[in-house]
């Protein structure tokens, strides 16, 4: 019998083995999608990176490059560790805490207003029972991807677009149909097309169920499928939003900006201000990335949101959308130096109007599948060195269905509109 009993306890501990290893099928969701639900909160975690990387099937952008800030490199045992000089500098004494100005007040009463959500929503993460497995496959997923790689500098196109050579220049896109190809391709002929186009004051479009690849001034871009942007000045924002969009516009914690948007930019746009979406940031660990109560750097920022009134567009289709959720918080590890998590997929069950929505981000700095990106720089983070090949197994495209516009219909059939980098609002006002 004893025996046996060892069979039977083995076999009963593998089990137990099995069902522990076994992801939840939140956790599953999530490992697809890159977005999870906290349980009990209005809340969820989001994964950028896996987020944008649904648009790709060749490439993928690289979690080391994307999560540098808040991940430790992977040479950064080999590095000397400054902190641990004997001769530390001496502390400067803190400043006295002087009062608060006017504007100051109103910024604490925000956030003393929305501290206990922050601090409801973080906690949920922290005692969610996939955190461990979360965070573990954000982390190992860094520390396997190519590290971002020097290179040379990185092309300015705020400058570019303001010499007089701009409309001059041209970007090449090379067009690769792997799935059209016949059974005697070996697969080495991949670029099937190749479409020499203004970089500047033009609408660049990727119809493809796949990425491509194009060229400026000897530098490789990547473009996700089903995209295009368009570079040039903002001058003229309102005059492209139409009734009904749904409009969503980030904003830092300053009392200041905060308060030109809602008394002068919204009215001046004929937006309603609706409903208000936090950022809230965290580092590897699941810790927030500065204190929460630190005034000049609060680890969130604001999404502010509202709908453009007058006349919907397409009134004879039925507009079936869901409201708002208010205070409705969003948690990520930040990217880059301003660097906007991609949200738009959490928005597009509240944006009116037929289906699949047209959306379109302003001040873009990359660009996401199915979108128009606008701004002077949308090519900012599509440059080659921020992703990688190796490793990565070709992915089924997102079965989206759009419409090419060209420039001149885009302002009527647009309808959601994230604005990110409101720098110097009042010229659009």
């Amino acid at each position: 019998m004893a025996p046996r009993h060892i069979a039977d306890l083995t076999q009963l501990r593998a089990l137990k083995m099995e069902i522990e290893s076994k992801p939840s099928d939140e956790l599953s969701r999530f490992l697809d999608s890159g977005i999870y639900e906290l349980p009990n909160s209005n809340a969820v975690f989001i994964d950028p990176v896996r987020i944008l990387n649904r648009s790709y099937t060749r490439f993928r952008v690289s979690p080391s490059s994307y999560y540098s800030r808040f991940f430790e490199s992977k040479h950064s045992a080999q590095e000397p560790n400054l902190s641990s000089n004997p001769k530390k500098r001496k502390r400067k004494p803190k400043k006295q805490t002087h009062s608060l100005n006017e504007k100051e007040q109103a910024a604490d009463k925000r956030h003393q207003e929305v501290r206990p959500l922050l601090l409801k929503a973080h906690e949920s993460l922290l005692v969610s029972a996939d955190f461990p497995a979360i965070m573990s496959k954000i982390r190992s997923d860094f520390c396997s991807s190519t590290e971002l790689s020097g290179g040379d500098e990185e092309h300015s196109f705020v400058e570019l677009g303001r010499v007089w050579q701009a409309p001059l220049y041209d970007i090449t896109l090379d067009f690769k149909f792997s799935r059209l190809k016949s059974e005697t391709d070996n697969g080495e002929n991949g670029i099937n097309e190749r479409r020499v186009l203004p970089v500047f004051n033009n609408l660049v479009v990727n119809d493809t169920p796949e990425e491509v690849e194009a060229e400026f001034l000897n530098r490789r871009y990547v473009l996700p499928s089903m995209s295009r942007f368009y570079m040039s000045d903002l001058g003229q924002i309102r005059n492209i939003i139409p009734g009904g969009a749904l409009v969503a516009l980030w904003v830092t914690n300053r009392e200041k900006l905060r308060t030109v948007i809602e008394k002068e930019l919204f009215p001046a746009w004929g937006v309603r201000y609706v409903s208000t979406i936090y950022w809230l940031k965290v580092k590897g660990d699941g810790s927030l990335i500065s204190d929460l109560d630190l005034f000049h750097h609060r680890p969130y920022e604001c999404l502010l949101l509202g709908y453009c009134q007058g006349k919907e567009m397409d009134s004879n289709c039925p507009s079936v959308f869901r409201s708002i959720k208010d205070e409705h918080i969003i948690i990520s590890i930040p990217g880059g130096y301003s660097r906007k998590p991609p949200i738009g997929e959490l928005l597009l069950d509240h944006v009116p109007g037929v289906k699949p929505a047209r959306c379109i981000e302003l001040f873009a700095r990359e660009m996401l599948g199915g979108w128009v990106s606008w701004g002077n720089e949308p090519l900012h983070f599509q440059d080659s060195r921020y992703f990688e090949t190796d490793g990565y197994t070709e992915l089924e495209a997102l079965p989206i269905i759009l419409i090419v516009f060209t420039l001149a219909r885009l302002h009527p059939d647009s309808r959601f509109y994230n604005l990110a980098h409101p720098k110097k609002l009042e010229k659009f006002v």
